[in-house]
C-alpha cells in the first residue's frame, strides 16, 4: 500500500481512499464471509464499513483506518446477525400461530408442540460446535464444504461433528 502510517495523515484524499479500498476490500470480504458464512451480506457490509470510514476520514489516522474498518464491518455484521436472528424468532412465533388456526384436532397439535419442544431442547443440549453445524446444515442448507470453508477446519472434521450431533439428538428424541 502507498498509504503513510503517519498516524497525523487522514485517509480523507479521494486516492489515498481508493488505494485503501483497493488494498483491504477484497480481504475484509473474505474475513467476512468466513466469519458470517453469506458472500453477498459480507460484500453488503463492506460497502457500508467503508461509507463509514469515508464519513469519518478525517477522525481516523492513516494508521489506525485498517483497524477501525474491521472493527466496524464486524461490529455491523454482529448487530446483522443479530437482526436476523430476531426475526427468525418472529417468523417461528407467526408460524406457531398459523398452525393454532389451523382445523387440526387438539391432539394433534398438542403432540405436534411436544414433538418441537423435544427437538429444541435436543438441539440446544448439543455442544456449541455440533449444534453450530447441524444448524448450518439443516437449517440453512449449507453442504458440508461450505461449512468446512466457513469453520476453517476439514470437511472431515464437519462430517464428525454432524454424526456426533445425529446421534445426541436420537437418543434425546428418538429415532425418526
Amino acid at each position: 500500500m502507498s498509504l503513510q502510517s503517519d498516524n497525523n495523515q487522514t485517509i480523507c484524499d479521494e486516492h489515498a481512499f481508493d488505494n485503501f479500498f483497493k488494498g483491504y476490500a477484497k480481504s475484509l470480504r473474505n474475513h467476512l464471509y468466513y466469519k458470517f458464512g453469506d458472500l453477498d451480506q459480507a460484500e453488503d457490509i463492506v460497502q457500508e464499513a467503508f461509507i463509514k470510514v469515508w464519513d469519518n476520514c478525517s477522525k481516523i489516522p492513516v494508521g489506525k483506518a485498517k483497524s477501525y474498518l474491521y472493527t466496524v464491518a464486524v461490529n455491523l455484521g454482529t448487530s446483522l446477525m443479530r437482526h436476523n436472528q430476531v426475526k427468525f424468532k418472529y417468523k417461528n412465533y407467526i408460524t406457531r400461530r398459523k398452525s393454532d388456526m389451523t382445523n387440526e384436532s387438539p391432539e394433534f397439535l398438542l403432540l405436534e408442540k411436544e414433538y418441537m419442544e423435544k427437538i429444541k431442547r435436543a438441539i440446544a443440549s448439543l455442544p456449541d460446535r455440533q449444534r453450530e453445524v447441524y444448524l448450518l446444515s439443516r437449517i440453512e442448507k449449507k453442504t458440508y464444504r461450505e461449512i468446512a470453508e466457513m469453520s476453517n477446519v476439514s470437511i472431515k472434521a464437519i462430517e464428525k461433528l454432524m454424526h456426533k450431533a445425529l446421534i445426541k439428538m436420537r437418543k434425546e428424541i428418538g429415532n425418526v
